[in-house]
């Protein structure tokens, strides 16, 4: 029987999260393509996208579908030269853990950016309430700063690349959760 990940796309269309302002490029546009592409190359694991109605009912809504595994899709933003690639879990999560480490190699290696490491995050943290209130291990990826120019237009080069990473982290993390 195969296993199902749950692909949230961060924040929804009316609140679309950070924006590359040279490129017009909102945080929800660019994941809910992603995601798309995502769903599209994973082979062996069913994959469900999730959109958010309310950051507070989105780990509800997400239980309910009842996934194995979680993964988040977000993009970093900062002060438009902050550059890099990181993954968050719950700092409790050992499979959390597990899953923020498999994700965190792919991206990283697919994208060369500097590898800002996994974060542990509390249920205070940003993102916490998520990372706590989910059910099934789960992880907010943040690939790159979608502010700085240089990260957003490597990414735009290849996103079937980038897509294929994710696709190759959640047939990993479907083999160990």
């Amino acid at each position: 029987m195969s296993k199902l990940c749950a692909l949230v796309i961060g924040h929804k269309k009316t609140s679309p999260g950070a924006l590359n302002v040279s490129a017009g490029v909102y945080e929800f546009d660019f994941n809910d393509d992603l995601a798309i592409r995502i769903e599209g190359r994973v082979r062996g694991v069913y994959v469900q996208r999730i959109y958010r109605r309310t950051y507070e009912t989105l780990p509800g809504d997400i239980n309910a579908l009842g996934p194995d595994f979680i993964i988040d899709l977000h993009c970093n933003a900062f002060n438009t030269t902050s550059s890099g690639t990181e993954v968050l879990y719950y700092h409790r999560s050992r499979k959390g853990l597990e899953m923020a480490l498999i994700l965190q190699r792919r991206l990283v290696a697919f994208l060369g950016l500097p590898d800002r490491g996994i974060k542990p995050k509390t249920a205070q943290s940003r993102g916490g309430h998520l990372l706590k209130n989910t059910h099934a291990p789960c992880v907010i990826a943040e690939p790159f700063f979608i502010d700085n120019d240089d990260d957003l237009a490597k990414v735009m080069g290849d996103l079937d690349g980038l897509a294929a990473a994710y696709a190759e982290a959640i047939e990993e993390i479907a083999q160990v959760i």
